[in-house]
């Protein structure tokens, strides 16, 4: 009788923090950010300081830039397996135009032809039904190989950064605040406004929680998932400018180390890798989560593989948990 009734007390407790983690998870996001911070001050006391804070938001900017493109892709149900290539290339491409251009023309045109590569997959996945996973994978590879013959051609090694986004990438205003705001703030206020308040941002639900539903609605989803992907790979370029900006270098692989990463930043906001569900909002959150626990490694002195283990192993928990709170809620 005991045993019965202890059960039955936890059962209102578990589906409490259940439908916390599934309507509000950026309660248990933020207490898990707190947590982490708290853990590197331990780790190592006196670190953690204004200056400290500017440093983790100015690394987490473009990686939320980044895992914003999986947001968006996510959910309709899909990913975006391209953003790694499409960002270095921007950073690679803008590095080598410069000269002959000058920075807001070498910029345009790098942008330019991540907005190419993102309508070719929107065209692969919207029209002809390709799976997201396999047309992404697939562009990021021909962008891999595009960005190779380019620097054959050009041949640089994409050492001209120009000073502009150099300064945009790594400086901090009284130490603190970084420069990578001016760009980041109006981004992610366009993302939550579009989300929340748009026609588009509603049909992107839509298709993410039932397509069949939406298609009958009238919604022509090839032409949302075409401007979808074309949006992502905008915001993977401009990602891939902060990056090379950050690192004052740039390469046809820079940001491909970021591609699990992102995704992780993606699940552990709340985003469902089902479609339909998710946040941008949450997606920040994920992304600081991850720059904060990539500086606890390192204090902890973890070599990378380790660290990627650890991501792979956040993105698979995570995203068991929310399936499960859905599940069962």
């Amino acid at each position: 009788m005991t045993t019965a009734a202890g059960t039955a007390a936890r059962r209102p407790a578990l589906a409490t923090w259940r439908n916390i983690l599934r309507d509000y998870p950026l309660i248990p996001l933020t207490a898990l950010l707190v947590l982490l911070i708290v853990a590197v001050e331990i780790g190592q006391p006196r670190t953690v300081s204004p200056s400290w804070f500017g440093v983790i938001l100015r690394a987490a900017i473009p990686l939320a830039i980044l895992a914003g493109c999986q947001t968006l892709t996510m959910l309709t149900g899909g990913i975006d397996l391209s953003v790694g290539y499409v960002a270095s290339m921007a950073g690679f491409v803008t590095a080598t135009l410069v000269a002959p251009l000058g920075v807001p023309l070498a910029i345009l045109a790098s942008l330019a032809a991540a907005a190419i590569a993102g309508l070719i997959s929107g065209v692969g996945v919207g029209v002809f039904r390709v799976h997201p996973l396999i047309m992404t994978l697939g562009m990021g590879l021909i962008v891999l190989g595009a960005a190779n013959v380019w620097q054959l051609r050009m041949v640089q090694t994409g050492s001209g950064v120009p000073i502009e986004l150099r300064d945009i990438g790594v400086r901090l205003l009284d130490n603190v605040v970084p420069y990578s705001l001016i760009v980041f703030v109006p981004l992610a206020a366009v993302i939550l406004v579009g989300l929340r308040r748009s026609g588009y941002g509603r049909l992107l639900f839509a298709i993410g929680d039932n397509p069949i539903a939406a298609r009958l609605s009238g919604a022509r989803s090839w032409q949302v998932l075409i401007v979808l992907y074309v949006i992502s790979a905008l915001m993977a370029g401009i990602a891939g400018l902060l990056y090379s900006g950050l690192g004052n270098t740039a390469s046809v692989t820079l940001v491909a180390s970021q591609l699990l990463p992102s995704v992780a930043a993606a699940v552990i906001g709340g985003t469902s890798i089902l479609g339909g569900r998710g946040t941008y909002t949450g997606t920040i959150l994920g992304a600081l989560i991850l720059t904060v626990l990539t500086a606890l490694l390192t204090i902890l002195g973890l070599p990378e593989p380790w660290r990627q283990i650890v991501f792979g192993s956040i993105v698979v928990l995570v995203a068991a948990a929310y399936t499960r709170a859905t599940e069962e809620a």
